[in-house]
C-alpha cells in the first residue's frame, strides 16, 4: 500500500492498495496503520466505521461538520462513485479548491479527507457501496450541508441526479453554509 498526497487539497491523501489477483479474484489490504502513520496521521484516531449503499445517479452531499470538523477515510468497496472534496478551511493554502476522484471497488483506493473539507459523491453504477471511517462520533447538531449545484462550486456531476435526501435537496448555497459552519 502506498500513500500519495492530493495536490489540490492540502492534507488529503490517496491510499492505494496492492491487490493480489488470481483465478479466485483478488485480495488487498484496505487499511494499514503504518502507512497511515507514515503521512503524519494517527491511525487510532478513527472511532467509527459506516457504510452506505447507493444506486446509480444517487447523490450524497455536500456534507461537512461545524466545530472541530471531521476527518474521514472514504472508499468505494463495490461499484464506482464520483467523489468530490472541497477545502473549506480558511487557513489552508488550498482554501476553496475542489478535487474530483473516481473511486471503485476494483481499485479499493481510500481517500483521506481532512477535517474542515466538504465531501459528497454520486453513484456511477447500479450499486455502489461506500465505506467511511471517521475520527469522532457523529453529532447531527454539527451537520452542515451545501447545495450540490451551487454555481460558485460548479461541480461537474457526471450523471443526472436520480435521488437525494430531503436535507441535501434543501441545502443552502456555499455562502450561507459557511456561516452555519462558523456558528
Amino acid at each position: 500500500m502506498k500513500a500519495t498526497a492530493v495536490p489540490e487539497i492540502s492534507g488529503a491523501y490517496l491510499f492505494e492498495p496492492t491487490p493480489y489477483a488470481d483465478e479466485r479474484g483478488f485480495f488487498c489490504r484496505t487499511f494499514d496503520a503504518d502507512v497511515v502513520r507514515s503521512v503524519g496521521l494517527d491511525p487510532d484516531a478513527f472511532v467509527q466505521d459506516s457504510l452506505s449503499r447507493s444506486v446509480r445517479g444517487v447523490l450524497r452531499g455536500l456534507h461537512l461538520r461545524s466545530g472541530a470538523g471531521e476527518a474521514k477515510l472514504v472508499r468505494c468497496s463495490y461499484g464506482r462513485i464520483f467523489d468530490v472534496v472541497v477545502d473549506l478551511r480558511p487557513e489552508s493554502p488550498t482554501y476553496r479548491n475542489r478535487a474530483f476522484f473516481e473511486l471503485s471497488g476494483e481499485t479499493q483506493v481510500t481517500l483521506y479527507i481532512p477535517a474542515g473539507c466538504a465531501h459528497g459523491f454520486q453513484a456511477l453504477t447500479e450499486t455502489a457501496d461506500t465505506s467511511y471511517r471517521i475520527d469522532r462520533p457523529h453529532d447531527p447538531a454539527e451537520d452542515v450541508t451545501i447545495a450540490f449545484d451551487d454555481p460558485e462550486l460548479a461541480i461537474p456531476w457526471p450523471l443526472p441526479v436520480t435521488s437525494m435526501s430531503e436535507r441535501d435537496r434543501k441545502a443552502p448555497g456555499l455562502a450561507e453554509a459557511l456561516k452555519q459552519k462558523e456558528s
